[in-house]
C-alpha cells in the first residue's frame, strides 16, 4: 500500500509527464525507481536500463513535435499506488525519421487514444509505466500506439505482426463466418414459422 494521498499521486504523475521530465527522457531516469519496469500490451516487462536505451534509440522527440493531450487522470480504486490517464497524441514531423523526410509527410500522425498507467513507490519514484490502445479505429497509425504507431504512420511498419495493424487470424475469421451464417439461418427459419 502506498502512503501517498490520491492528490499527491495525481500531482506526481503530472509532474513526471511535464516536458522537463517527460517520463525520464529529460531527467535521464531520475524519476524512475531502481526496480522500474516498462510493461505495455505487447512489450515488456523491460527493466529501467533497457527502457532508457530503447527511448534513446527511437529518438521520437528528435524527429517529431508531439502534443500528448493527456486527460482523465484518476487513481485506481483497487491498486492505490497506480494512476491511470488517457492520451490522444498528435505528432508533426520536424526532422527525418528512419529515412522518411518531413516533406514526404502530408499529414500529422494522429495516434489512437491510449490508456496509460504509472505505479509509484512511497518516495514518488515510478516503479511501473505502461499503456494500451483503447480505440484502434481512430487516427492514422493503423490502430497502433507508442513507437509502433510512429513507424507505421510514416510507412516504415516494423517487420513483425505486433508492429502492424491488427489482422484477425484465419481461425477467428472462420469462427465469425460460421457464427454469422448460423445467425442468418436462424432468422430465416424464424420468419418461416407461423
Amino acid at each position: 500500500m502506498n502512503s501517498m494521498s490520491d492528490e499527491d499521486l495525481l500531482a506526481r504523475a503530472k509532474a513526471v509527464l511535464a516536458p522537463e521530465v517527460a517520463i525520464s527522457t529529460m531527467d535521464v531516469g531520475e524519476c524512475l525507481a531502481d526496480d522500474f519496469q516498462f510493461c505495455a500490451a505487447v512489450i515488456g516487462p523491460w527493466p529501467k536500463e533497457y527502457y532508457l536505451g530503447a527511448l534513446g534509440d527511437f529518438q521520437l522527440t528528435d524527429s517529431f513535435d508531439i502534443e500528448h493531450n493527456n486527460f482523465g487522470f484518476t487513481v485506481s480504486p483497487h491498486q492505490r499506488n497506480r494512476v491511470y490517464w488517457f492520451s490522444n497524441a498528435i505528432a508533426t514531423m520536424k526532422a527525418p525519421f528512419y529515412g522518411v523526410q518531413p516533406k514526404d509527410m502530408k499529414d500529422d500522425l494522429v495516434l489512437p487514444p491510449q490508456v496509460f498507467h504509472m505505479d509509484f513507490n512511497d518516495e514518488g519514484k515510478v516503479i511501473e509505466f505502461g499503456f494500451y490502445t483503447v480505440d484502434r479505429q481512430y487516427g492514422n497509425t493503423g490502430g497502433l500506439g507508442g513507437a509502433f504507431g510512429f513507424f507505421y504512420g510514416v510507412g516504415r511498419a516494423l517487420p513483425f505482426p505486433e508492429g502492424k495493424p491488427f489482422k484477425p487470424s484465419f481461425r477467428f475469421r472462420m469462427l465469425n463466418f460460421i457464427g454469422f451464417t448460423l445467425k442468418k439461418l436462424q432468422k430465416k427459419k424464424t420468419k418461416k414459422e407461423p
